[in-house]
């Protein structure tokens, strides 16, 4: 994956707001994978200012009642995923999406994150116990 550094993130914002070219041409112009990044950097500039073009070097950890609230407010609004996260002043829209996903599949426990390390080996099947007699040395 390409990291791009600040200066080419605000160069292109800033062709971008003074009308220098779009989505695409930016992209091809300064080297860019594709136009969806160029429109997320400019998202995240008009939401955030020049901070929203730093790479983050935290993770932020939501609780289940903001991700239900995420949740409410996409279903109940005509807003898209990056609609209701510049609304909650989230930098990843993806986000919501996984959450609807996980929503939908298992319901409000899909959104709660497991505890603990997940098992490297998975468990083995237990065995059925023989039933054994005690066998007594005047019996052998």
């Amino acid at each position: 994956m390409t990291e791009y550094g600040f200066e080419i993130k605000l160069k292109v914002v800033q062709d971008y707001l003074d009308g220098k070219g779009g989505y695409r041409y930016l992209a091809k112009k300064y080297g860019v994978k594709n136009a969806d990044q160029v429109r997320s950097w400019i998202n995240s500039y008009q939401q955030f200012g020049e901070e929203g073009l730093f790479r983050k070097h935290y993770d932020n950890t939501y609780s289940v009642q903001f991700k239900m609230d995420a949740i409410e407010l996409y279903q109940t609004s005509e807003l898209s995923y990056r609609e209701v996260a510049n609304r909650l002043g989230m930098r990843n829209h993806a986000l919501i999406a996984s959450w609807m996903r996980s929503f939908r599949d298992d319901g409000i426990k899909g959104l709660s994150k497991p505890k603990g390390r997940p098992p490297t080996v998975p468990k083995k099947k237990e065995k059925p116990k023989k039933d054994f007699v005690k066998v007594t040395s005047e019996e052998r």
